[in-house]
């Protein structure tokens, strides 16, 4: 099993990507993937796409995925706050590590120039998959509203205030989960 670092994967997804633009209130960016790569609920193909938070001062935690046209909803999902040591004048998008062939999975955003970001909670299953593979923890919600794709949304299944109520934990790469936190403003 040949594994990628994450900073190498980094370096190849932002290099390759000529645009990333980014806008201080709702934390818009957007951003080109060269590759497939994952999202709590979702895998998104190669393409661009524009990030952002639910424009809603209460709910700074969810964060939502468009298709480059911001006119449809790719998915949303819960995130939590996540602190990384250096500041930065980019988007900084943090991956887990996987096995070669697999959708690179997003762990963390980081807005150009912050220092705290938002690291990505996955549903339960999907995190023990990934902790288990990429030998690295990954938040998980045992919530229905970890991840919501275009069904979901359209249906009203994805409440952003439930989502915002939900118990976090740390599932570790054996599988283990530690902590438990709901999530917060942001």
């Amino acid at each position: 099993m040949k594994l990628i670092p994450s900073f190498a994967t980094l370096a190849i997804a932002l290099s390759s990507t000529p645009f990333i633009h980014a806008d201080e209130m709702d934390r818009l960016t957007k951003i080109t993937f060269s590759g497939p790569v994952e999202v709590p609920g979702k895998i998104l193909p190669a393409g661009k796409y524009v990030f952002k938070l639910l424009d809603d001062p209460a709910e700074r935690n969810v964060v939502q995925i468009y298709n480059e046209d911001q006119n449809e909803l790719e998915v949303q999902f819960l995130a939590i706050s996540d602190r990384k040591m250096h500041l930065s004048g980019k988007t900084v998008i943090q991956f887990a590590e996987r096995p070669a062939g697999h959708p690179e999975a997003i762990k963390a955003w980081f807005y150009p120039g912050d220092q705290d970001g938002l690291a990505f909670v996955y549903p339960h299953d999907r995190a023990v998959q990934i902790a288990k593979e990429s030998g690295e923890p990954v938040y998980s919600t045992h919530s229905d509203y970890s991840g919501y794709s275009k069904k979901h949304l359209k249906s009203g299944d994805a409440d952003s205030t439930s989502m915002k109520h939900s118990d976090i934990t740390t599932v570790q790469p054996d599988g283990s989960e530690t902590g438990s936190q709901t999530t917060g403003r942001h």
